[in-house]
């Protein structure tokens, strides 16, 4: 056996299980791969925290088919996603795996919102499928119907948590794993861990491991990353004057809220735009629309949180723009990566206001490395040093409104020497306001006196 199949040979994982992994490609397991598919088949409670593409889909999927049982008729393991998007991409991994492993008789069901639920019910009253993947929401809804059994069920994956947090779906999710058994199986991934989640985590799992895969700053080599500050200007403005600029085949513009992707999809759409417009709020059936609509190239701009970034795979976007820094910095990377991609070249664009110069900091930190730039006259230039703009407005900062008058007066009529009055100004101006702090010391100190 070669040696890159023996390392995913140390979990004791079936034979059939190391077969299927080196039939779809799958020579080595990623970090998180290895850090925690001991733990799930020894039937652990486990928290993966890591980005999109660290391979934790086959992190819960290679031991869930270890331990299936085919002759078992009932359901014993529920998938839950935030998006109808990142069900199917789940459903097509596990029957690839399913198929690989020659598991005919695993039935493996899919159950999202804005499907035939009818048609759904009559399938369920038939059999139960062993494995099923799908949306809170319907989930629920079947269960609640009587249709879906979850009273034998040993494992519960809980995908893209925090996602399902920020779109309201965590009370589903409640309700689901309240539905199974008692000595439930709980695997919660998530690129964030938000203080709201918690205590759902605290409520279902049973002594935990925690693993946090650390975020890959890693921008493409054909990815164009550039910086922008806004200044003065309002982002829209300079939203306009970029597209303006770029006239791009497909550019995916992103907003930290809901309510700022509504903003600027509005303003966008004033412009004359077609916009494409996708967070937590569209309906799913309008959301299948919009999408259908991308992947036909109805629109040219698309508006979105980092929902698509994460839940959506959007083919030959040409530039990103990002309104502002992202809140999570691990969104920063998952939203650049959306272009660029397949060997093609693409441009990454943030925009950042004074308020976010630390985190634009962080991100040179973890490796992000920025080429500084602003837009001119309708034209994009080069900025030398962005930091010096930053240092010298400290410096001005620091001078007395007076000072500050005195220095714009005299540079507009230069004069010899006109320096060192302006130094000489400023020494007697300090020496002034010393002469007054002192003076009402010494007042503070005579009522003071007279006081006691």
């Amino acid at each position: 056996m070669p040696e890159e199949s023996q390392q995913f040979g140390q979990f004791n994982l079936k034979p059939e299980v190391i077969a299927a992994l080196k039939k779809i490609g799958f020579d080595q397991p990623t970090p998180i791969q290895a850090k925690l598919i001991p733990t799930i088949l020894r039937g652990g409670d486990v928290v993966g925290q890591s980005q999109t593409g660290s391979g934790k889909t086959h992190t819960f999927l290679v031991p869930i088919f270890n331990n299936l049982d085919p002759r078992v008729q009932k359901t014993q393991v529920v998938i839950t996603t935030p998006s109808r998007e990142l069900a199917a991409q789940i459903a097509k991994a596990a029957r690839a795996f399913g198929e690989a492993m020659a598991m005919e008789k695993v039935a493996i069901s899919e159950y999202v919102g804005g499907t035939d639920k009818a048609r759904q019910i009559r399938q369920l009253d038939k059999h139960q499928p062993q494995l099923v993947i799908g949306t809170p929401g319907r989930l629920s809804d079947l269960v609640k119907s009587g249709a879906l059994s979850l009273n034998q069920v040993k494992t519960l994956v809980v995908d893209e948590a925090d996602m399902t947090l920020d779109m309201g779906f965590l009370p589903d999710v409640d309700f689901l794993a309240g539905a199974m058994p008692k000595d439930l199986q709980t695997l919660v991934f998530s690129a964030t861990m938000p203080e709201k989640l918690k205590p759902f985590l605290k409520k279902y799992m049973d002594n935990p491991t925690f693993t946090t895969i650390p975020t890959s700053a890693t921008i493409a080599d054909t990815i164009d990353n550039w910086l922008i500050a806004t200044r003065s200007k309002d982002k829209e403005e300079v939203i306009d004057g970029l597209l303006k600029a770029f006239n791009p085949y497909l550019a995916l513009i992103f907003g930290n809220t809901k309510e700022r992707v509504k903003e600027l999809a509005a303003h966008l759409r004033g412009q004359g735009f077609k916009v494409a417009e996708i967070h937590g709020d569209v309906p799913p059936r309008e959301r299948r629309r919009v999408m259908k609509g991308i992947l036909h190239l109805d629109y040219q701009y698309v508006v979105a949180t980092d929902l698509a970034a994460r839940g959506i795979d959007i083919e030959g976007v040409s530039h990103v723009i990002n309104d502002g820094v992202p809140g999570e910095l691990e969104f920063f990377v998952h939203r650049v990566g959306r272009t660029g991609r397949n060997g093609m070249p693409g441009t990454a664009v943030t925009l950042y206001g004074p308020d976010e110069e630390k985190k634009i900091e962080e991100l040179e930190k973890l490796g992000v490395i920025f080429q500084n730039k602003q837009l001119k006259k309708g034209e994009i230039v080069d900025v030398k040093d962005r930091k010096a703009r930053y240092q010298r407005q400290a410096t001005t900062k620091k001078l007395d409104p007076e000072m500050v008058g005195m220095v714009k007066k005299k540079k507009k009529k230069v004069k010899p020497g006109y320096k060192r009055q302006i130094k000489n100004n400023l020494k007697r101006k300090q020496q002034m306001d010393r002469r007054i702090e002192a003076r009402q010391e010494r007042r503070n100190t005579r009522r003071d006196n007279k006081n006691s």
